[in-house]
């Protein structure tokens, strides 16, 4: 039984999250990668989530980020370790991250107490995280912690962010939601990414999420028509994932206890509506699937 409020993991979640995942939509990240040599915006992408592995193929980037196309994925890696090994690729996304957090929020915020107890706060929840099932969080948790403190949150932020993508995956697969399905589901339910993001991004055809769509109309869980809508046997079945998802990601906000989770909580809130009004998230990128 749980000592925290009712879905107090998952507010403090959404809080802290995009200000991991912001540095994916930095033009900070591109720079930095183009410096390298890696300009393509899907090789980016692989290399720079996928780098804590060290030279890996296809197939784990395919089976760890779930719900990419494995034809995008395997036209970049490993080829994508030719033009700057991981080492290299963790350096630059640190130096993105440094400079997008410094652009989106402010020196002051950067050098404030506020964003050194963020960090202390987000270290702390990250004592609970558990490696067994969870490749990507495991692969994170081994790099060092940054010294100064806004980076030493992005850090935390990262491994708390891939401590819940790996539970949620396991959730997904439960719910036996391929990785198509996965997004197709989750953009009916009015709160996932748009479609042509997902087309242009994951790397999938429209003749694919067309077939996806088929399937899930075949389980009962998609209304007929063009816009995709949940059934009432659907909506059940994405509150489980997001209900699996939080059974499976409880620990490191026990761990921190009621009081450090609404403290982070609003800590990050604060950074959000800073790094928000900066322009950090496009609207049609929102959403995992």
């Amino acid at each position: 039984m749980s000592t925290l409020p009712a879905r107090a993991e998952r507010r403090c979640h959404n809080a802290v999250n995009p200000l991991h995942s912001c540095l994916f939509f930095s033009p900070d990240l591109g720079a930095e990668m183009a410096k390298i040599g890696i300009e393509d915006p899907s090789a980016a992408y692989f290399a720079t989530r996928a780098a804590a592995f060290g030279t890996v193929g296809a197939g784990t980037v395919s089976a760890t980020f779930y719900n990419f196309n494995p034809v995008l994925v395997a036209r970049h890696v490993p080829a994508v370790w030719e033009t700057a090994s991981p080492e290299v690729v963790l350096g630059a996304r640190l130096r993105a991250a440094d400079s997008t957090l410094r652009r989106l929020l402010g020196e002051e915020i950067i050098a404030s107490d506020e964003m050194a107890e963020a960090a202390r706060l987000a270290l702390r929840a990250t004592e609970a995280c558990t490696p067994h099932a969870r490749p990507l969080y495991a692969a994170h948790a081994d790099l060092p912690v940054p010294g100064e403190p806004h980076l030493a949150f992005w850090h935390a932020a990262t491994l708390l962010r891939e401590h819940r993508g790996d539970a949620h995956l396991a959730a997904l697969l439960a719910a036996g939601l391929d990785p198509l399905e996965s997004l197709v589901s989750h953009t009916a339910t009015g709160k996932g990414m748009a479609i042509r993001w997902i087309l242009s991004s994951r790397g999938w055809r429209r003749t694919d999420w067309e077939a996806a769509s088929d399937r899930l109309r075949e389980r009962g869980l998609l209304e007929a028509g063009e816009e995709p809508a949940l059934t009432e046997t659907g909506t059940a079945l994405r509150a489980e994932v997001e209900e699996a998802t939080d059974r499976m990601d409880i620990a490191p906000y026990e761990h921190l206890g009621a009081e450090g989770v609404e403290r982070l909580t609003e800590l990050a809130r604060g950074f959000l509506f800073t790094a928000a009004a900066a322009g950090a998230f496009p609207a049609s990128a929102t959403g995992r699937g």
